[in-house]
Formats: C-alpha cells, structure tokens, sequence
C-alpha cells in the first residue's frame, strides 16, 4: 500500500526524527537528513536544487554534490512512498522544473505547529486572556526536544538553528511572565532556573527567578541568589572584537538629542531610513544604551510576519514593554482591550481607542516609542503610528521608526509620514575600516583588508560578517557559509524574478571581477542574457534598485556590495556556472554585443571552446585585439590550450596571440616558432619568423636573433618584402653582437648584398 502525505510526521525540534504511519524512519545519513529539513521547512512549497545544494553544502559544493542530491532525494522518496511503483510520480516527494517539493501539511512539521501556537498565544493576549495565552505558550514548548535540527549539517541548518533558538528563548520568557503574574511561582521557577543557568549575562531573566522565589516566600533563596550572581555577566564580544558600534556619529547625535528633547518635554517624530544591513538596529542600540532619562519611558517593538497578522501586534509590544510598571499598567490593559476590538473588526475605534491610551500615557510622564522595521507592522499599528504623530508637536511623545525605503505599496506607508528623515548611507572607508579593525586584528592591512572593504561596499552587516569569517573575503573561493546565509536572508523577500534577474547580473558582471574598475553590466545585457521582454526585466530590478542592492548609472547596472554578486554566482555548482557563462556568451554575441563582452564571459568561467566559440573566435579576433587587447591575449591563451580546438583554429588563434603578445612587449618566441613551424602560408611564417627574431631582440638575445635572421636570409624563400624587413632588423642586431661585426658565417657576396639594402 502507497504512503498517503498524510502519514508523515516530522520533528525537527530536537534531533531530526520522522515518521511514517506511526513507524519511525531512519534517516540515514546527516546530509541526506540536511535535504529532507530544506525540503520540510518549505512545506508545500518548490524549493530548487540550486537552493537545495546551497543549502547543505553553501561553502564550494563538491562536483559531486549535484548527483548525490539526486541520490538522497531518491532514497528519501523509497524511505517515505515504498510502495511507490518505480516510474510513478510521487505523492509525498515530488520533482519537477528543477527543484523538489515535499506535499506535506504544515500541520505534519513541529516546527510550523510551534509558530502556529505561538501565534495563537498572541491572539489570546490581544483578548487579555491570560490563561489561554499560557496554555499556547506551554504547548508550544512541549514540542521542543533538545536544540533545534541537532547534528543537521549546512548554513541553511545553522541559521534556522539560531532563528528557532530565540524564538523558544522569547517563548520560554512570556510563559514565564505569565506564571508570575498568576502566581504559579513553583512552576515559574522550574522554568526560570535552566533559562538563567544558560543565560548568566540575561538580568531580566535573574530578577524574573528572583521575583518568583520571593512570591513563593523563599526570600532567603532569593537573597543568596543575588548574592551569588552578583551584577550580570556581560555577553562576551569575540576575541579581539573590540567596540560593538563604529562611526554614524552624527546620527546618533541628534538620536540621543531626541531622546533627551522627550525627557525635558519636546515631541517629535524621527525616521530612520537604510536598506538591508545598514547598521539601523545597531544604531539604535547605541542610542537607547544608557537611557532612559530620569522620568522618561522607552518602549520598543520590532515588526515581524507574525506581529503583521494580529492587529496592533507591534504597538502593543511597544507600549506594554514602556507601561508594564504600576502605576500605568492599567494603561497596557486599556491597549490590550484595543486590540480586542480590532479583532471584532471595528478597526477605526480600536485605532482612536489606542491612540487615547498613548496620548494618556505621554501625559503622564514623558514617552518614546521605537518600532524597528516599521514596514513591516500590521495595519492597525501603522493607522494608529500615523495618528500618533499629531500629538508629538503639544506631548512628549517621540517616535522614533526604523525600516527599509519606502516604497509606498502598503496602507499607512511610513515613508509618507510627517517625521525628520535620518538617512543611513554606507560606510565610508574610514568608517569601514575602522569596523574592520575593531572586529578582526587580524584582518588589519591589506590586502586582507582590501578585499573585505571591495566586497562588503559600506554594508556594516557584510563587514561583520566577512570580517570574522575564517577566511578572507577575496580569496578567489565560495564565500563562507555565514556569508552566504546572510546574503540569502537578505535576498529571500524578494519575488523570484527579481531572484533570477540578479543571478543574471552577477554572472555578467563576474567577467569583471578581476579589474580595479567596479563590475558593470547594463539592461540590455540581462534583457539579452535571460530572453525575457525588456518591460519584465526593467520591473523586476526595479525591486533590487528600490531595496538599495543595485546601483549604477544611467543604463549601467552594478551591485552596490560586491559579495551579493559573488554569493549568487559562487553559490551555483562549478559545471552548472560554466555552462550559465557559456550560453550567456552565445546569447550576447547573437544581439551583436561588443566582443569583449562575449570574450568576458568565455574568461569567467572557464569556459570550454566547443565549435561555435571558436569559430566566433576566429571570426572576432582582429575586432576583439584592437578593443580590447589584454582580453583578447587572455581568451587567445584559452583556446590554445584546449583540446578541442581544431588544427586551423589553433593556427590562427596563435598566430594572434604571437602579434598580441609582441605588441604588448611580452616574450612572443614560442607562440611564433610554433606558427612558423606548421603553417604552410609564406607571408604568415615570415611575419611569425620576424616576430621571434624581433623578440630575441628586445630580450637581448642578440645572438638568438642574429640567427634566426641569417637563416632566413639565408633561405632567400620568403617574400621579398618581407626579407627587406630582416635585413633592416639585422643592422640594427649588428652593434650588439660579439666579434667581427662583419658576420664572417655570411658569405660576402650576400654581406655585400645585405649591406646595399640597408643603406637604401
């Protein structure tokens, strides 16, 4: 009997365990169970084999890690359909257009029941029931199994190891919150106790645990508890990491002036505006760091998916972290009975409502409000953020939101808002090297140095990364996994066709990627290179544009952090790479592109010269020398050296890699001689014979040249223009060579003839 999709049952909280019908499976190996957690945690959904290979390998996958996908994804099937007929399309682990998708319900995955109850625990706290928030909470937990994905290699594993991790910490928070709020002490403190053991640095979880003992009556215990932490562990920096936060001075100047201005009674609204990795939550670290003044509440949120699907997720985290003391805690539960209404749909009231508790709340006593990619609350937080900003110019309200360009498609877009704009640029050199140096001593001077700031383009979060990896940036290698996981975090929001378009641009920009100059491509070379309509590929890079990964000028397209380009290329398996460069080298010739571009992306990979790159190359050669020489001797050296180049071609692409190499006053003697040798045309050998005797010559090898000229004087069976021109080269080797300068082995007769010639 076939297995029905249904049947499965996956458990990645804990060591990778599944089930089929109720019998466990074994997974075999860690990175064919690596294949099945990428395939899990896109349940339901393709996930391409591009994806797949990064996934599990991301650092240089082995030329065999596309076969042994298919290898796993095979058994994977046998382990979850054996009754699967073997030419049947599969039920539970289907291929298709590339990639892979694994037809379970999210239900079957513990990792998505998990988010499922935590996000009903928020609905439950929106309502203001207690209880039935803790019991979510508590029911998520149970799920867990020890550390998420345990033993699962791969950068994929590793990030969505990190990401789980604080979610179960965040989780294992409130449950604990609410046990103390409800008096459950006992339990409050089983939960607490392991949470602060592995977390000595965390003092809010300390006075938790001491706050529970106390409740419970174990003051003494409370006591000794304190005394034994004494003041919380600061969380270690890495070795030699040096200051968190570097340059932004100016900005977080006004940050904290702002600050203070609500303290003393000023309101205000700040915004603060920077693509992915800019540094935006750094800065506000900085600036909320020490703070807040006397008499002054901070609250602070961050929008997220999950906040967006409850109404007023985001501002209730805000509020409820400034007003969670008496006395204006019943300020919090006035903002909970808000979001109760939004949740029975009288969304204007529930705005007004959350707007009154604030305005209240300011009042009372001075308050500021951070929200941390505001873009992506809900719709009621931006509604009600909106309105907020009338009461900042008569209250000491400050809002202070952070997030990403605006791009105005949402309701209650920040960008629109009426608020003093703080713009996050890159990172000056200065400024980037000054972050390099406080991470990495390491990493101190060039070109180490150099290599981290070329690829990381001013991005904080690309520096930090780049910088403690294990191995420089510019190595010529895959970048490392962290960098590759962060890179990817940053791409996944983006549509597929803005995906496919920047892959586009990072293999045609690659052909560069040796050059001072900054990798640049243009519209018409993604337009040609990926044969979608030009309308499409203009729309789809106006989203990288928008989001700050691309730049350039004018027609010209670059990334504006070279390790973005470098993760989409180096990320795709070396035979697939060459032959991505490979058909977009045919694609840009067929549009008539300039011939150093083609030879650009024959260059980049290598690739291969089949038939019809040689003969585009025999075809371009003299077009491709005169535009672009350095490339031309480049791709000239390629194609000599391969096999597959016939015997013509090899002729005539060596006889202009012989010309090219003489013009550029490099030792031309092999290339030349190998010509002369076999070709069978007397202008091209005596050119070639020329070539060599002149590059004697100019090595000052006079002797070598002076024979290589005689002999073919000698033979008086080339062109006569041609001996002319040897005769010339002869009087000028003459004062070089040792001895009689009458070249006693040169019969007088053809002495007497050279030397009529010469002075003509």
């Amino acid at each position: 009997m076939t297995a029905q999709p249904e049947d499965i049952d996956l458990r990645l909280l804990g060591p990778v365990r599944a089930w089929r019908a109720g019998d466990e499976l074994d997974l075999g190996s860690a990175r064919r169970t690596a294949v099945l957690t990428v395939l899990a945690l896109n349940a339901g959904r393709p996930v391409s084999r591009e994806h797949v290979l990064a996934a599990v390998w991301g650092d240089d996958p082995p030329a065999s890690a596309t076969g042994n996908v298919y290898t796993y994804v095979s058994g994977l099937r046998h382990l979850l359909e054996p009754g699967r007929g073997r030419w049947r399309s599969g039920q539970v682990l289907s291929s298709g257009g590339g990639g892979y998708c694994l037809h379970v319900a999210e239900t079957q995955v513990d990792v998505f029941r998990f988010e499922a109850l935590r996000e009903e625990s928020r609905r439950h706290r929106s309502a203001g029931d207690h209880p039935a928030e803790l019991a979510a909470l508590t029911a998520a937990l149970r799920l867990w199994h020890g550390d998420a994905l345990a033993g699962v290699p791969g950068p994929y594993a590793a990030a969505q190891r990190v990401r789980l991790a604080e979610l179960a910490l965040a989780t294992a928070e409130r449950q604990a919150t609410l046990l103390i709020d409800l008096d459950r002490h006992n339990e409050a403190i089983r939960t607490l106790r392991p949470l602060v053991q592995a977390h000595p640095h965390r003092a809010d979880l300390q006075e938790m645990l001491m706050t529970a003992l106390e409740g419970k009556g174990l003051r003494r215990d409370a006591v000794t508890l304190r005394d034994r932490l004494g003041p919380p562990v600061p969380v270690p920096a890495p070795s030699g990491t040096g200051p968190r936060f570097v340059g932004r001075v100016a900005e977080l100047r006004r940050l904290r002036e702002a600050i203070a201005g609500a303290a003393a009674g000023r309101g205000g609204a700040l915004r603060i505006v920077g693509t992915a990795g800019m540094g935006k939550t750094a800065l506000l670290d900085a600036a909320l760091r020490d703070v807040p003044p006397d008499g002054c509440r901070i609250g602070r949120a961050v929008g997220d998916e999950l906040a967006r699907r409850t109404p007023f997720g985001v501002l209730l985290e805000c509020v409820e972290s400034a007003l969670s003391g008496d006395p204006t805690r019943h300020l919090a539960q006035r903002m909970f009975a808000a979001a109760g209404d939004a949740l029975s749909g009288d969304l204007p009231g529930a705005v007004a409502r959350a707007i009154e508790v604030i305005r209240d709340a300011a009042t009372a006593t001075p308050l500021v409000l951070v929200v941390d990619d505001l873009e992506c609350a809900d719709d009621a937080t931006l509604r009600a953020w909106a309105g907020l900003h009338r009461l900042t110019a008569d209250l000491p309200l400050l809002l202070i939101g952070a997030g990403a360009p605006p791009s105005g498609d949402r309701l209650g877009d920040p960008g629109s808002l009426p608020a003093e704009t703080i713009v996050l640029p890159r990172l000056d050199p200065a400024e980037s090297t000054a972050l390099v140096r406080a991470l990495s001593a390491g990493l101190a001077e060039p070109p180490e140095l150099h290599d981290v700031l070329r690829d990381a383009g001013g991005n904080p979060y690309y520096l930090r990364h780049l910088t403690l990896a294990a191995r420089p940036a510019g190595d010529g290698t895959t970048p490392p996994p962290a960098v590759v996981a962060a890179v990817t975090a940053h791409l996944d929001p983006f549509p597929d066709d803005t995906r496919q378009a920047l892959r586009a641009v990072a293999f045609l920009c690659a052909e560069h990627a040796g050059s001072g100059d900054e990798p640049e491509c243009t519209v018409s070379d993604v337009t040609a290179v990926t044969e979608q309509p030009e309308a499409e590929v203009r729309r789809a890079l106006a989203v990288a544009r928008a989001a700050g990964v691309l730049g350039g000028s004018g027609t010209g397209l670059r990334f504006r952090h070279r390790i973005v380009g470098r993760v989409l290329r180096d990320g795709t398996p070396t035979a697939l790479r060459i032959m991505v460069h490979r058909s977009f080298a045919e694609r840009l010739a067929v549009t008539g592109a300039p011939p150093e571009r083609v030879a650009g992306q024959l260059l980049a990979g290598p690739v291969p010269l089949d038939n019809w790159a040689s003969r585009w190359l025999t075809t371009h050669v003299e077009d491709l020398a005169a535009r672009a020489p350095e490339p031309a001797i480049a791709v000239l050296h390629l194609a000599r050296g391969q096999h597959t180049v016939d015997d013509e071609c090899r002729l005539v692409v060596t006889a202009w890699l012989a010309r090219l190499l003489f013009r550029q006053e490099r030792n031309a003697t092999a290339e030349g001689c190998w010509v002369a040798a076999r070709t069978t045309d007397p202008e091209l050998e005596a050119e070639m014979r020329w070539i060599v005797a002149a590059a004697q010559g100019r090595q000052r090898d006079y002797a070598a040249a002076a024979e290589t000229v005689r002999t073919v004087l000698s033979e008086r069976r080339l062109p006569e223009h041609w001996l002319d021109r040897f005769r010339i080269l002869l009087a000028w080797l003459r004062p070089h060579l040792p001895g009689d300068p009458t070249s006693p082995r040169m019969s007088r007769s053809l002495l007497a003839e050279e030397s009529v010639s010469v002075g003509r």
